[in-house]
């Protein structure tokens, strides 16, 4: 895994084309499908965070425990491939029976990414 300070440009892969997808803020590298969105009821950080089923061109920190707002979970933050910005984290476990679905999800902040349609204008 490259660590936060190494320049990963090079490893960011483009494989959504015309697809509706999520991309990083910063540096606009693909982040996610929007079909891979689950929830946007979500608290991150600093805001609104978006629970994803999936999510690429990320690598993860360390793993911690960490206290939020539902409880206690096993977490690393994600951080861009592109640019090392922290999109959000990686829930690896969570302690809460009730929170279990989490598992294996990915929680992006709002406020990191942009939504892009990848629309096109056809020629009549």
């Amino acid at each position: 895994m490259a660590s936060n300070t190494s320049d990963t440009r090079t490893q960011v892969v483009q494989i959504y084309d015309n697809q509706p997808t999520y991309a990083c803020a910063k540096c606009s590298a693909v982040i996610a499908l929007q079909d891979e969105l689950i929830s946007k009821a979500f608290s991150g950080r600093d805001g609104r965070g978006y629970l994803m089923h999936s999510a690429c061109n990320v690598k993860l920190g360390a793993r911690e425990e960490r206290p939020l707002l539902t409880g206690l979970h096993s977490v690393a933050d994600v951080f861009c491939l592109g640019c090392n910005d922290r999109l959000g984290w990686y829930y690896h476990s969570a302690s809460e029976h009730s929170q279990k679905y989490k598992e294996g999800k990915y929680l992006l902040e709002k406020e990191k990414i942009i939504k892009e349609n990848a629309w096109t204008l056809m020629d009549e």
